[in-house]
């Protein structure tokens, strides 16, 4: 077999600009939704994967940037306590990753396969996937997240739903390095549709400089929105582990074992509180990467280096950021109406996968509450005003279904699967 490792620098470099180009529409999508900046966004995504190749000695091929998980919590958590206060709990929810590092370093992968058994990890991605929905729709339909109107409706659908259309043609029938890029193509039919109906402002673009210091956001720590955020990370975390299995089986290495899971884990933590000290959104692993890697044979951990390179270079061109900011709210929602189903899917999948038995009263009672905690906008606290403390959504299901599995008798787990293979999603 060809050493990928030998590979000459200008190879390194152009296969790098090919895994951004890849990650790069779910990457910017995530700050765009959150209404974060982008051009943050792609400077701790950059900065991430630094980190998480210095501290897995450079060995994984894998790419860190916005987690999808994190919409909802940034969403409400933006709305509730401030950007700022935001922050400080996305750089808090880096720990998460660090304690589970730690735990697995002590007592080894068993720990997780029994605090984040299927039944609980597939109800709250479903959570997080369907809790978004109304969203999805509002945006598609030419409104705000709110409901307030932004679009005609006519003109939102006639953008929204080729969008959404062009997505699905290139996700499914789409060949070779295209398959990987269906958001990306979604992305520019949505734009030409934009222009045709006269719904694309670019006025703000010919006033961005070409060179500017993206618009970094420092923390401020309140422990309300820690713990609205932070439960958050649990999910993200398996699907941390899945990420690194899923490039091991690519690679043909077990990266569970070298570097250790326990290392991918402190890196990807190390890489969301360091986008939490800027402004950006929480880190994960990126499947489309993994994809990329898997058509491209490109095994070679450098190429993600030079990837986080140029991520970083373009955080610094305003006017790619200000392009980025003008794409209007219905492209936005065609997309989201895919990506958010998509992620009840993944959640779906993992039941099935695993042959949960809903039919059994443990797990039935585990998925439901789960299900009508995470969607339904259950609020457990002392009350619901200004000054009232309380859990809600995501971060309530995920803590609830937890729970729930270490309480009610018969936990069996990922059903005796081999360690290094449970968290599979």
């Amino acid at each position: 077999m060809h050493d990928e490792f030998n590979d000459p620098l200008w190879r390194q470099v152009l296969s790098g600009a090919q895994m951004l180009f890849v990650a790069f529409g779910a990457l910017v999508l995530m700050p765009l939704i959150t209404g974060l900046d982008p051009n943050v966004a792609l400077f701790t995504a950059g900065l991430g994967t630094i980190l998480f190749q210095i501290v897995t000695g450079r060995q994984v091929p894998v790419f860190l940037a916005s987690s999808f998980a994190f919409i909802t919590p940034i969403i409400l958590a933006k709305g509730q306590f401030g950007l700022a206060e935001t922050m400080g709990g996305v750089f808090a929810a880096g720990f998460v990753y660090t304690f589970l590092g730690l735990a697995v370093k002590i007592k080894g992968t068993g720990f997780i396969d029994r605090l984040l058994p299927p039944v609980v990890i597939g109800p709250v991605i479903i959570s997080i996937g369907l809790a978004m929905a109304p969203i999805a729709a509002n945006m598609a339909m030419g409104k705000a997240g709110d409901g307030s109107v932004l679009l005609p409706y006519s003109t939102a659908m006639w953008i929204s739903m080729p969008t959404l259309l062009t997505t699905l043609i290139v996700a499914v029938f789409g060949r070779g390095i295209f398959r990987l890029v269906p958001i990306i193509s979604g992305v520019l039919v949505g734009f030409m549709l934009s222009l045709y109906f006269g719904a694309l402002d670019l006025s703000h673009v010919a006033d961005a400089p070409w060179l500017a210091v993206p618009a970094f956001t420092a923390p401020a720590f309140n422990w309300q929105a820690i713990l609205f955020i932070v439960p958050v990370a649990l999910a993200p975390a398996i699907e941390h582990i899945g990420g690194v299995i899923a490039v091991g089986g690519v690679t043909g290495k077990n990266y569970l074992k070298k570097p250790g899971l326990h290392r991918t884990l402190l890196g990807d933590g190390l890489a969301t509180s360091a986008a939490g000290l800027f402004g950006g959104p929480p880190n994960t692993t990126y499947a489309e990467v993994t994809g990329a890697v898997m058509l491209t044979k490109a095994y070679n951990p450098k190429i993600m280096t030079w990837a986080a390179i140029f991520a970083i270079t373009l955080a610094f061109i305003g006017k790619f950021g200000a392009i980025l900011q003008s794409i209007p709210v219905p492209v936005m929602g065609g997309i989201l109406c895919l990506l958010f189903g998509s992620i009840a899917a993944v959640g779906m999948n993992t039941m099935i996968r695993h042959n949960i038995d809903l039919s059994e009263a443990r797990n039935l009672v585990i998925v439901s509450v789960t299900l009508v905690f995470g969607i339904g906008g259950v609020l457990i606290g002392t009350g619901d005003g200004p000054d009232d403390f309380g859990l809600k959504g995501i971060a309530l299901c995920a803590i609830v279904a937890i729970a729930l599995n270490l309480i009610l008798p018969g936990n069996d787990g990922w059903k005796r699967k081999a360690a290094d293979e449970a968290p599979d999603i």
